[in-house]
């Protein structure tokens, strides 16, 4: 029979034996039947010529039938509180965005502090400032959240929530910022959770099946509340952060290690920043921003963590068994935490890469460290880097020149500095634009198929034995146009072999 695709609550049903009939394995893949049982893929046969079986049977009509795709960068609290906040992405100015806030703290219930995300100050001509808040929101507690998450705004009552009521300009930059947003008071556990849940749920309709959540937070204990609540439809490996590290060494975790019986929940990566970012000019870089005396405090951004103690901290999280995701944008910080893998000889992650010197790019394959890349990032600060990268940016966003000397790409989004959506994700890596323009450094684009491969852990291929987290598209990536892939219908989603999107 042919079904109809209805949303569903985001729990997952129990997983009835199911075959897919009339759809395409994989993207260009030969029309076949496709058998499920049990969470596994249990049989593949021509289209056709499956026997009669137990369970349901759908006709899917020569839709595509691809690996459940996953994000391999989130911080899940945050994307999923976005919606609910005010969006100063468009604000051209500091005046512009303080504006806004005011505008928005006029409609809010007393009490109730302003939230505002994805300014953009790298271009702005004039500055952030908590005078400029509190001329216009002079008593409720404001932020505004920078759009790469580096940087935090507040008004003099926000400051004063986060017991920085002393900090000259309100404008908190890295360690700060981190520490303010995970502050300040903005929703009860209960009500973060249910947007949490929304979240995944809306995430589940676009064909995703899985993240690494690192939001600033003990992951491993918020994602087991959750897990022990009503079902999330996802896969999640939840990240550890430095504060946890030895409290997870206690208590023998391992990533990879399952954490619930279904195997739902997953130890993560430990997450380390070595720099900032190229939006707040912490970047860290061999050459000093422009408009920078070399030598100034800052000229090339910010070094983080000194070289010494990321090979400390990479050495006694590996020797756990707990594998290193380190945040590296600017090109000496790459440089910095490729040679502390190569001390420590471990496997791990890079979170980011964004600006590579040519040297370190065949170091990634060489060293068996994964490149965990945000092609929507390349999209989005394309401006921003022509200023503040000027000379450098045909080895900013390098995916072609990563992929060509053998590294491994995992693609994600950094939601909410991106939208968590994996087509958008896709068509970004591929298009290397996301407006009218012309692709911004097209010989950096990547094929398709491995656009798939980096967002769906590797698999290119639909295996008798493997996982059935799946995905039904209306149409097949490889053929589609950018607009389609952009914009990819998704017919339906599966985790472990039940409808997280779609027929029930």
């Amino acid at each position: 029979m042919t079904t109809t695709t209805t949303a569903v609550s985001g729990t997952p049903s129990a997983a009835e034996p199911l075959t897919l009939r009339r759809v395409h394995l994989g993207a260009g893949g030969p029309l076949s039947d496709v058998r499920v049982e049990s969470g596994l893929v249990r049989a593949v046969f021509p289209a056709g010529e499956s026997p009669r079986a137990d369970g349901q049977s759908l006709d899917l009509d020569g839709r595509t039938l691809l690996p459940g795709l996953w994000d391999s960068h989130v911080h899940m609290v945050q994307w999923a509180g976005l919606r609910r906040r005010l969006d100063v992405s468009g604000a051209g100015s500091a005046r512009e965005a303080a504006d806004a806030a005011g505008r928005r703290a006029a409609t809010l219930p007393p009490g109730e502090p302003m939230i505002g995300h994805g300014f953009r100050d790298g271009l702005w001509p004039d500055a952030p400032h908590k005078d400029l808040l509190d001329a216009l929101v002079p008593d409720r507690p404001s932020m505004l959240i920078s759009m790469d998450l580096h940087s935090a705004w507040l008004n003099s009552a926000g400051l004063a929530l986060v017991d920085r009521g002393d900090h000259p300009t309100g404008l908190l930059r890295e360690d700060e910022c981190i520490r303010a947003v995970a502050e300040l008071p903005i929703a009860s556990v209960e009500l973060t959770d249910q947007w949490v849940r929304e979240a995944c749920v809306a995430a589940a309709a676009r064909g995703i099946t899985g993240i690494v959540d690192f939001e600033y937070a003990d992951n491993i204990a918020d994602w087991t509340r959750r897990m022990n609540g009503a079902a999330v439809p996802l896969r999640v490996s939840a990240s550890i952060w430095p504060q946890h590290l030895e409290a997870a060494i206690d208590r023998g975790l391992r990533t990879g290690q399952p954490l619930d019986p279904g195997g739902r929940l997953e130890v993560g990566p430990f997450k380390l920043l070595t720099d900032g970012s190229l939006n707040t000019r912490t970047a860290l870089c061999h050459e000093a921003y422009p408009g920078v005396m070399p030598g100034e405090p800052g000229s090339h951004g910010l070094e983080m963590l000194p070289p010494r103690e990321l090979v400390s901290l990479l050495r006694r999280a590996s020797s756990h068994g707990i594998e290193p995701a380190i945040h590296a944008i600017g090109d000496r910080a790459n440089e910095m935490t490729l040679d502390a893998f190569e001390a420590v000889r471990c496997h791990g992650r890079i979170e980011h890469g964004q600006l590579l010197a040519p040297k370190d790019i065949p170091r990634f394959a060489e060293l068996g460290v994964t490149v965990s890349v945000q092609p929507t990032h390349a999209v989005d600060d394309r401006d921003v880097a022509d200023r503040h990268w000027a000379g450098r940016t045909h080895r900013a966003y390098a995916f072609a020149d990563l992929l060509a000397a053998g590294a491994v790409l995992a693609l994600g989004s950094d939601a909410p500095v991106a939208t968590l959506d994996p087509w958008l994700t896709l068509a970004s890596a591929v298009t290397r634009t996301g407006d009218e323009r012309p692709p911004w450094h097209p010989e950096q684009r990547i094929p398709v198929a491995d656009a798939l491969a980096g967002s769906s852990q590797g698999r290119r291929l639909i295996r008798v034995g493997d996982r059935a987290d799946l995905v039904v598209t209306d149409a097949d990536p490889l053929t589609a146009d950018a607009r389609t892939l952009r914009e990819m219908p998704v017919y339906a989603t599966l985790l472990a072999g039940a409808w997280t999107h779609g027929p029930s």
